[in-house]
């Protein structure tokens, strides 16, 4: 499937077709992960799962900052 890189405000980007974001189960607003590669560009859904962890151990951390301090000594 060919799509052109368009200019969008002060930016350029690709529009996909609706039925590509209906059959990867995506809407406006989801968040892609942008990789390049030896191929080109690949895009992948980001990993939600991750993002929630990572905040969850961000909370843990400061919850606990002092102690983790004295540990690291």
């Amino acid at each position: 499937m060919n799509v052109t890189i368009r200019k969008i405000g002060n930016s350029e980007g690709v529009i996909l077709p609706k039925e590509v974001l209906e059959r990867q189960g995506l809407k406006s607003g989801d968040q892609l992960v942008l990789t390049e590669t030896d191929k080109g560009i690949a895009l992948n859904a980001a990993d939600d799962h991750f993002d929630r962890q990572l905040q969850a151990a961000r909370q843990v951390m400061d919850q606990y900052k002092v102690a983790l301090q004295k540990l690291a000594e």
